[in-house]
Formats: C-alpha cells, sequence, structure tokens
C-alpha cells in the first residue's frame, strides 16, 4: 500500500480547487518529496480547464515554515545544482489560473517563497512572514530576494532579507505584500470564497488579466501597455465579451463558458 502523499489536490467541483501541505509534524517544512509533489499537482492543474482558481494553503496552524533543514544540512554544491529546483517552483508560478494563498501562522523562508509564488494573499491576523535564510548561513534562493523586492520595494526587502527578523500580518499588509489579513480561523474560508468569486468569472479575461500583470511588471511601460492592449482587444473575439456586455444591458447575471 503507497504512503498518502502530503500534498493534496482536491476539486470543489465549482471550479476551484485547494493544494494542500500536510506535513504539521515538520511545520509543513519543504523537503525535495514535497516539491517535487506540489510541482507535478501544478502541472496537472495547469492541464485542467475544469479548475478556475487555486486556494494554496498548509492548513490552520501553520502555511510552510521554511525548507526543511534536515534536508539540507549535508547537501554541497553539486547536488544543490543537480537538483534544478527552479524547475518545481516555476511549476508553481507558471499556473495560469488565478492562485490563492491562504496563510495561517508562519510563511518563513521558502514558505514566503512559495506564497509569493501566487497571486492573492490572504493572511491571518497571528501570520508572521520573513526570510530568515542568513541565519542559518545562506540566501533565499526561490524568489525571496527578487519577488520580495518587487513587492515591497528595496529598503524593506533589504531588512527583512539582511536581518532574517519577521514581521506581522498587519505589517505585511502595510507593506503591499500581502491581499488581506482576516482573523485566523476565517483565512481559507475567506481564500476559497475568493476562489469561488473568481471562478464565476469569464476565464479567458481572467487569465489574460494575470498574464498582463505578471508580464509587464519587468517590462518598459509602453511594452507593458501594448500587452495589455492586445489583451483587451483579444477578448473582443470571445463569446464571455458578448455575453457579458449583453447581460449587463439586459440587467441580467451572465452565463460565461469561457468561450
Amino acid at each position: 500500500m503507497s504512503e498518502p502523499s502530503e500534498v493534496t489536490l482536491t476539486r470543489h467541483g465549482d471550479g476551484t480547487a485547494t493544494l494542500r501541505i500536510d506535513r504539521p509534524e515538520v511545520r509543513n517544512a519543504l523537503n525535495v518529496a514535497t516539491r517535487k509533489a506540489l510541482a507535478g499537482l501544478c502541472r496537472e492543474l495547469a492541464e485542467d480547464d475544469s479548475v478556475l482558481a487555486v486556494v494554496l494553503t498548509g492548513g490552520p496552524e501553520v502555511f510552510v515554515a521554511g525548507a526543511d533543514i534536515r534536508d539540507m544540512a549535508e547537501t554541497g554544491t553539486v547536488e544543490m545544482i543537480r537538483r534544478r529546483a527552479e524547475r518545481w517552483w516555476q511549476a508553481v508560478a507558471e499556473v495560469p489560473q488565478p492562485m490563492i494563498a491562504a496563510v495561517n501562522g508562519f510563511a518563513l523562508g521558502g514558505g514566503l517563497e512559495l506564497a509569493m509564488c501566487c497571486d492573492i494573499i490572504i493572511a491571518g491576523e497571528g501570520a508572521r512572514l520573513g526570510q530568515p535564510e542568513v541565519n542559518v548561513g545562506i540566501i533565499p534562493g526561490a524568489g525571496g530576494t527578487q519577488r520580495l523586492t518587487r513587492a515591497i520595494g528595496k529598503f524593506q526587502a533589504m531588512r527583512m532579507v539582511l536581518t532574517g527578523e519577521m514581521i506581522g500580518a498587519e505589517e505585511a499588509l502595510r507593506m503591499g505584500l500581502v491581499s488581506r489579513v482576516v482573523p485566523d480561523a476565517d483565512v481559507y474560508g475567506e481564500a476559497l470564497k475568493t476562489a469561488q468569486r473568481i471562478a464565476k468569472l469569464p476565464p479567458l479575461a481572467v487569465q489574460q488579466a494575470k498574464e498582463a500583470v505578471l508580464l509587464g511588471a519587468d517590462a518598459s511601460l509602453p511594452a507593458a501597455l501594448a500587452l495589455e492592449r492586445k489583451g483587451l482587444q483579444l477578448m473582443f473575439a470571445t463569446a464571455d465579451k458578448t455575453e457579458g456586455m449583453r447581460a449587463f444591458l439586459d440587467k441580467r447575471k451572465p452565463e460565461f463558458k469561457g468561450e
């Protein structure tokens, strides 16, 4: 009999799905097996047209407390290069559907980097976020020096990366690092509600909007505006555009079909 997976995918039948990391004995720390399993499920989701929005969670107590130090303590440079771990992170970041991170408790190191691969972060009031890698003699290696800087700016990112200190959810909200802060008990429910709301919208428009935001962030303003404009123009060829505008004029709810 096979061992139960430490990463599970649940499709809810309403266009939403939940990815859950379940290693409570190590506060959901990410080892190689967990990262591979998560990447595999993300690749599966990317090909699933029935799923329109995804919640990523670690459960009600902790999101992900970081990478598994036991997994790295005796690892050398050659092994780290051979792992090509960037492939696993890329699979998460490249899921075309919107991803909502439901963050309770610790989101540290690789845990914060994982949350930053998502599009929306909903954090509990008691959440603690940080990039503490410097405390164990390394630096962030999955976006902690890059996505973090793009999210909150150079000086706040430098403070977090160079000191390794944790910040609370409210401070993270003020910085722009999380989207919303809610009571700890409501985090997953609010994340799922957000996913359900997105899943009712025209999926082609949602995915084009996500693509424009992500790709435009690293482009010049003229190039980014052109990308946005082309995305808008493409929507005028969709049945959902016609349905959405007709429904608005008819004062009725639209019935989007992803066409």
